[in-house]
């Protein structure tokens, strides 16, 4: 009878193509490996792995060229949006992405990527937003909460002296060469499938040449924030999503960027 069952069941779940078949490092509970898979996905339906460069920056996501089976480069802390910008000017007709962490895209490197938007180059941008640094120890970021606890902040986020966390897809969506950010999150269904279908948008948005597109992901991190999984997900609901609004905050058509060109 099992075996019959097994002969007869219908796959619905599989490795995509553009995710290589390895083990990941990341903490158990990590969302960096649905948002691996999301973008995954979406690069093997649109069908373009194979026209297509991913930029690894520094963070948890360090080994990403490790886990997606294409075209992939390395860059120094930070600097990712550079590296994104000389690629896709050598390679203008690839679909080239970065995937970084808050703490690189919102400290180190908060000059690469606001002068990238600014500059409106025909890039994505993949920002996960876990509100910690993660892969040097759990320290305060950018993005960490007032009062969250840190290893570098232990009696929480103290604004008064450490200022408040910082709303990148707000402040990017000011700039002219941005055509697309938005702010979705992975911490249930419902949201990863908007997430998913962000990602798309973003990647339709740099194929139409409209310019600079960023995808913000709130995201969980269990091990940094001394939570369980389930926990940690209940904490993006409950704290990071008032203190980080999901929404659209900047999207332009087709028609629309061409009036904006043109004057």
């Amino acid at each position: 009878m099992v075996a019959t069952d097994i002969q007869n069941a219908k796959l619905v779940y599989e490795r995509p193509e553009s995710l290589a078949d390895v083990a990941t490092h990341y903490c158990p509970g990590c969302t960096h490996g649905t948002a691996h898979r999301l973008v995954a996905e979406v690069l093997d339906e649109m069908g373009i792995r194979e026209h297509s460069i991913g930029v690894a920056s520094v963070g948890c996501s360090v080994f990403s060229y490790n886990y997606f089976d294409m075209d992939f480069v390395q860059a120094a802390h930070g600097r990712a949006p550079a590296m994104a910008t000389g690629v896709k000017r050598v390679f203008p007709d690839r679909t080239v992405f970065t995937y970084q962490g808050d703490g690189d895209l919102a400290s180190i490197g908060m000059a690469e990527i606001m002068h990238a938007a600014a500059r409106g180059e025909n890039i994505t941008v993949i920002f996960i937003n876990n509100a910690i640094y993660g892969m040097t120890g759990g320290q305060m970021a950018p993005t960490t909460l007032p009062g969250m606890k840190t290893t570098s902040s232990p009696r929480g986020r103290d604004v008064e002296t450490q200022g408040y966390p910082i709303r990148m897809s707000e402040i990017l969506a000011t700039l002219d060469g941005v055509s697309y950010v938005v702010r979705r999150s992975l911490h249930n269904p419902a949201e990863i499938r908007k997430s998913k279908k962000a990602i798309r948008y973003a990647f339709e948005t740099q194929q139409r040449g409209l310019g600079f597109s960023m995808v913000e992901l709130l995201s969980s991190c269990p091990t940094n924030w001394g939570m369980t999984p389930l926990d940690s997900l209940t904490f993006i609901e409950d704290k990071m999503v008032p203190a980080f609004p999901l929404g659209d905050y900047k999207v332009i058509d087709a028609v629309k960027s061409m009036k904006w060109k043109e004057g």
